[in-house]
């Protein structure tokens, strides 16, 4: 039982040393987008160097800064933007005279909105799949925007809460497999999340959460 505890803990925990973030009270912040040679929840690794050619050829202000990957909610623009031995640090700063952006920044000040996601375009060059493990190696990538998101690196596509009300068990198990579990932990808790949730308006974060009370 131990182990299953563990090994769903860590699903609230994968995420937790991709993003710094800093912010100033004139809307300007500082922060990993990306950090390389760690696997996502998507089984993505990106190397060093995978933006060297977005930074060449784009001023830091063409790469967009949107608010959770919404094409029609810029938020502010991107200042600067280098590789270093860690992952891409950007600098950028909030439009404080938008709704979003003053939102946005009030939630980046009390550390309910600090993480950052990328949108980016992959050739059929830019990347190789390693079998053995079972990831995919990014090597070049062409960056089109940076996004203040509530959860990083979910492997459906960004997309941050799923319903439980709109899966059934087979479907939730799959889903806790994709973010990490294993297939025997997986099966064990969709059938505890699905029998004994209340499933109205309730994210996956949230229903893990519920899980560990169940469990313990």
């Amino acid at each position: 039982m131990e182990q299953l505890l563990e090994e769903v803990r860590s699903i609230l925990d994968v995420e937790c040393e991709y993003k710094e973030i800093e912010t100033d009270d004139d809307g300007t912040f500082e922060g990993y987008a990306s950090v390389f040679n760690n696997k996502d929840l998507g089984n993505d690794v990106i190397r060093k160097g995978s933006f060297q050619k977005t930074i060449s050829e784009k001023k830091p202000n063409q790469i967009k800064l949107l608010y959770q990957h919404k094409t029609d909610e810029p938020i502010g623009v991107i200042k600067s933007i280098e590789e270093d031995n860690k992952g891409l640090y950007i600098k950028g700063k909030l439009v404080l005279g938008t709704q979003r952006g003053r939102e946005t920044y009030e939630l980046m000040k009390e550390g309910a909105l600090n993480s950052m996601s990328i949108g980016y375009r992959l050739q059929t060059d830019g990347y190789k799949y390693d079998d053995k493990n079972k990831r995919r190696i990014i090597k070049e990538v062409d960056l089109m925007e940076i996004s203040m998101v509530t959860f990083p690196m979910n492997p459906k596509a960004n997309v941050t809460k799923v319903k439980l009300a709109n899966m059934d068990v087979r479907e939730l198990e799959k889903y806790l497999c994709d973010v990490g579990m294993s297939n025997s932990v997986a099966k064990h808790s969709a059938s505890i999340l699905h029998k004994s949730f209340n499933k109205e308006q309730c994210d996956v974060v949230d229903s893990i959460k519920h899980l560990i009370n169940t469990l313990k």
